[in-house]
């Protein structure tokens, strides 16, 4: 059976990426097949290779080149794309290219606290300052209007007055550490069935 291949796209720390990695690496269905990273100095990167996992750095100009882009996805022959932290637009060309293929994990219950400029701290920011009782994670599918797609699991947690924006952080991460493999596993499921 041929194990099918998932590019996961990332900017930052990457502790999803590396929760998900460590997820698949024992599955006879789905292998992480590359980590894709718009920045060189992504701690995401440094995960990716201790884990044995090759690695991309790919700039803007490059991420944008469909002559650049989708021949480094049909290098390593991806089926599936993940977004686990990316923060650039992923560009039309690679939408259309990967249709209903390509997911992104968000750190707030969508459609609330999402579009441009809303990542990171800054959600939980806007969280906190809206005074919401609750937060959470959602994993969407990707369109090129940001954070627009269909929506295909949430999962919520309380908030409490006295929650600070990094215990909010906290709480949201313990989601994504506990779900977002489970969402990805159950999408790829239902994806190539």
């Amino acid at each position: 059976m041929k194990k099918i291949n998932i590019a996961i796209f990332v900017s930052g720390s990457g502790t999803n990426c590396e929760n998900l990695i460590k997820y698949f690496s024992d599955s006879p269905r789905v292998l992480c097949a590359i980590v894709v990273s718009n920045k060189t100095d992504a701690l995401a990167l440094e995960r990716a290779k201790r884990l044995g996992v090759p690695t991309a750095v790919v700039p803007k100009a490059e991420l944008n080149d469909a002559n650049f882009l989708l021949p480094l996805m049909r290098e390593y022959k991806i089926d599936f794309i993940v977004l686990a932290g990316f923060l650039p637009l992923v560009p039309t060309f690679l939408i259309e290219a990967y249709p209903r293929k390509i997911v992104n994990l968000h750190p707030a219950l969508l459609p609330k606290f999402g579009g441009k400029g809303m990542w990171g701290h800054h959600v939980h920011e806007a969280v906190k300052t809206a005074g919401e009782t609750e937060t959470g994670m959602t994993v969407h599918y990707v369109t090129p209007v940001c954070d627009s797609g269909e929506i295909i699991a949430q999962y919520r947690c309380a908030l409490s007055p006295a929650d600070s924006v990094d215990d909010i952080a906290e709480k949201e991460h313990q989601l994504e550490m506990t779900y977002f493999p489970l969402v990805v596993d159950n999408i790829l499921r239902e994806t190539f069935q």
